[in-house]
């Protein structure tokens, strides 16, 4: 495989017509908008579409793209154990935006939830504000603001997020029904350009 681990915003716009894109955030992100041509499969059904994305890396390179390349680095890691070789979007789909290059959106475009960053700031700032509410009733309340405050700081030391993966589960940033499924098939469908 000719393309390096990671790929700038500027180094992928020029490959963008040879690469198969993986977008690997939650359908809801996704739907925010994508880099043009990217495919959707959430990072937690990576192993259900091996097959299709081993049979896309035979035919070109792979990018793997999320919102700012924790998930994509997490993705590429996995793939790479199973012999798929592929690159990160560096930044992720953040990176590409400032960049100024065009994010494309779903058709439909019915979905509008919230990426998972700021999901994750919502319920981190509600848990605090909670804990610290409760903690006017009974002080062992606070414990909560104590947690949460702990789990950020790994986060950010392991660049991982126990509550992403829990929000990732919730329905409204699952895939519909057939989603995967359809897009398996585009992917098994899918030819880059050379």
């Amino acid at each position: 495989m000719s393309t390096p681990h990671a790929l700038s915003s500027e180094q992928a716009i020029t490959r963008l017509h040879e690469l198969t894109v993986l977008d690997v955030r939650t359908p809801g992100e996704y739907a925010t908008g994508h880099l043009p041509g990217a495919l959707n499969i959430p990072l937690d059904q990576i192993s259900r579409a091996l097959p299709a994305i081993h049979h896309a890396a035979d035919r070109g390179d792979i990018l793997v793209v999320c919102a700012s390349g924790a998930r994509s680095d997490s993705a590429c890691k996995t793939l790479a154990e199973h012999g798929i070789n592929t690159a990160t979007l560096a930044g992720g789909t953040g990176a590409w935006a400032a960049a100024g290059h065009d994010l494309h959106r779903p058709e439909q475009g019915s979905r509008t939830t919230w990426g998972m960053e700021r999901q994750v700031r919502l319920t981190a700032g509600a848990l605090v504000l909670a804990g610290l509410g409760l903690g006017l009733l009974h002080p062992a309340f606070q414990l909560i603001s104590a947690a949460v405050a702990g789990g950020l700081a790994f986060s950010a030391l392991t660049n991982s997020c126990g509550m992403a993966a829990v929000l990732a589960k919730l329905p409204h940033n699952r895939p519909r029904h057939g989603d995967i499924d359809a897009t398996l098939a585009a992917l098994l469908d899918h030819h880059p350009r050379r």
